[in-house]
């Protein structure tokens, strides 16, 4: 049926084959929280309440020097993201919103945080300016999932910008190669980062309207999801708390197979992430025929997978 490129589906019955075709014409979904996701957000908020203990870990940040806070997250982001269960709780999420386990493949969880009223916005609290994901090396089909681990405010959500599902955006994903990022960037200290943020992440060159957007506001535990080709940006907290998120990514190995997926209207990027995704039956990679698919001239640039156990 025909669609628009603005539309939100809340708790949509669409199967994943409808929901990923939606996905790849520009729609946005939101689900209520599953019994996956909030599990997996109480093991989040478990984290960060012991890492920021005794001080409330969404105002924590009036109490601490932005060194020591990057210190704590720079502990606590590797930490959740290596933890057993992350995983665990992202391959039932996937079963209880229907996408079929062997046929799906997700890339390792990660939880973000955005600080209020400016007060860390650089390396492990970036503050995301306006970008799609497919300027960093990300496949046509990639989906992404997001879920807020605390009540969420429409001062400090997320933004799309879905005027430009379709239409270009002048950026400098031109000088990103995914295999170079990961043998140069991916080991640096990113907590040292807490006035300027050196790191060249591909970004507009050009004036981008922010106005239309759409912030989607579900609660704790709820999934917000939309293609890895859509335009979207961090809100500029100004809340008065943190705001901490989970997100995670999915390739469709059919999808992959058949190079369906989003449009790419303005992607200029090398090198492909294919290989991080894991089977959400056993683990296990991408099959090296498929990612070959992605792959180009660049693949002895770098390093092709980024598997480091300290995060």
């Amino acid at each position: 049926m025909p669609m628009t490129n603005n539309s939100v589906y809340l708790d949509s019955s669409f199967t994943d084959d409808q929901r990923r075709r939606a996905l790849y014409q520009g729609q946005l979904f939101v689900y209520s929280p599953r019994k996956a996701s909030l599990a997996l957000c109480e093991l989040a908020r478990e984290m960060i309440k012991e890492a920021f203990a005794p001080l409330d870990p969404l105002t924590a940040q009036k109490e601490l020097s932005v060194e020591r806070y990057a210190e704590i997250l720079g502990k606590l982001k590797p930490a959740f993201i290596h933890h057993p269960d992350s995983k665990r709780h992202i391959q039932s999420l996937l079963a209880e919103v229907g996408c079929d386990p062997a046929r799906t493949y997700f890339d390792v969880p990660r939880m973000r945080s955005s600080t209020s009223d400016n007060y860390l916005t650089t390396g492990i609290a970036y503050a995301w300016h306006p970008h799609r994901d497919t300027w960093y090396s990300a496949p046509p089909s990639q989906i992404n999932w997001w879920i807020p681990i605390y009540d969420l405010a429409s001062e400090n959500a997320m933004a799309f910008h879905p005027r430009y599902f379709t239409e270009a955006v002048p950026n400098d994903s031109h000088g990103y190669n995914y295999y170079k990022w990961n043998q140069s960037h991916r080991g640096q200290h990113v907590t040292q980062f807490v006035k300027e943020d050196p790191r060249p992440l591909p970004r507009p060159s050009g004036p981008v309207e922010l106005e239309p957007q759409v912030r989607l506001l579900c609660p704790v535990g709820g999934l917000i999801v939309f293609s890895g080709a859509q335009l979207h940006s961090s809100v500029p907290n100004t809340s008065g708390v943190t705001r901490f998120s989970i997100d995670f990514r999915t390739v469709n190995l059919d999808d992959a197979l058949g190079r369906l997926g989003a449009p790419n209207v303005d992607s200029q990027c090398t090198g492909t992430t294919m290989r991080d995704y894991l089977r959400a039956t056993d683990l296990t990679r991408f099959p090296e025929e498929v990612v070959r698919l992605y792959d180009d001239e660049t693949l002895s640039e770098g390093q092709l997978v980024y598997d480091n156990p300290a995060g």
